[in-house]
């Protein structure tokens, strides 16, 4: 398993029950809105690259991440209970970290929030989808993505569509040739029992 989304489950007093080390291949994890006090009981997973923790109720505790999520690049924060600075210095021990999403987390009020948070953690690319130019982050999102190939698919569709009405139409003129021939067989047959019952009069 490389992606796993537990979004809206509701989480044990805070914990996740079912979600252990076993999982050591995911690459994706998505616990958004499951009343998640904190990242303390989460598994060892070496692998992982994203980690969703939007609308939750986490004030800190992040320095679990270095310890369990060693490989981390993205991570959302969103709507959680964050409102110091200093809550996010255990980021810095995540090297790879490129991404952090703190929308509607009461840190994002502070004066020279986004200068403070790069400052802290120079690691970081994007913050809050944007980095420290104020140059929005490419659209990577798997989700926007997958929007670009069901238009494709839509599209192909209505391209077989279209090709089957064409299909259809040469069908139909082939058909019609058909028992255009039919009929001339059929007038020539009748000049020809003409033929012979003049004959045979004579």
């Amino acid at each position: 398993v490389k992606e796993l989304v537990l979004d809206n489950c509701r989480s044990d007093d805070g914990k996740i029950v079912g979600l252990s080390s076993d999982f050591e291949n995911l690459e994706f994890l998505s616990m958004i809105n499951i009343n998640l006090l904190s990242v303390s009981n989460l598994p060892k997973l070496n692998k992982l690259r994203k980690l969703e923790l939007s609308d939750n109720r986490i004030s800190g505790g992040l320095e679990v991440l270095a310890e369990r999520t060693p490989n981390l690049t993205h991570l959302n924060l969103s709507g959680n209970k964050i409102k110091d600075i200093n809550t996010l210095e255990p980021l810095k021990k995540l090297p790879n970290l490129h991404s952090l999403d703190l929308f509607n987390c009461e840190v994002t009020m502070l004066i020279n929030y986004r200068e403070s948070v790069f400052t802290l953690l120079p690691q970081l690319t994007y913050l809050d989808g944007f980095d420290a130019d104020d140059q929005e982050a490419p659209d990577s999102d798997p989700e926007a993505d997958g929007d670009g190939l069901e238009d494709e698919y839509e599209n192909g569709e209505e391209g077989e569509e279209e090709d089957d009405d064409d299909e259809e139409d040469d069908l139909d003129e082939e058909v019609i040739d058909e028992e255009d021939d039919e009929d001339d067989d059929l007038e020539g047959e009748e000049e020809e029992d003409g033929v012979d019952d003049e004959v045979r009069l004579f």
